[in-house]
């Protein structure tokens, strides 16, 4: 992997109440923005739906701030969190 596509990647956190339709609209809103998901893992607890992904936006049309805008745009209409980090962010604040 190249030193700019590592650079590029961010980390989508999605927490709720389960329901049609979450994975689909999150990866409708990466793919309208040319954004990659690279690695995904998705489950439900009671209920409850989890979802982390790992995308590259690179090639992306849009900043992280509109991405992240958009995302929490449809996590609202879907009663949902969806956090948006840079994967660096992410990986300072949860290390070990």
């Amino acid at each position: 992997m190249s030193a700019a596509s590592r650079g590029s990647r961010v980390i989508v956190s999605v927490l709720g109440q389960d329901r049609v339709g979450i994975i689909a609209g999150v990866s409708r809103i990466l793919a309208e923005n040319n954004i990659n998901i690279l690695d995904i893992s998705q489950t439900t607890m009671q209920e409850i739906f989890t979802m982390i992904l790992i995308a590259d936006m690179e090639q992306s049309r849009i900043s992280l701030a509109a991405l992240q805008e958009k995302l929490q745009e449809f996590g609202d209409t879907m009663g949902l969190k969806i956090v948006v980090q840079h994967e660096d962010v992410f990986r300072f604040m949860h290390r070990i």
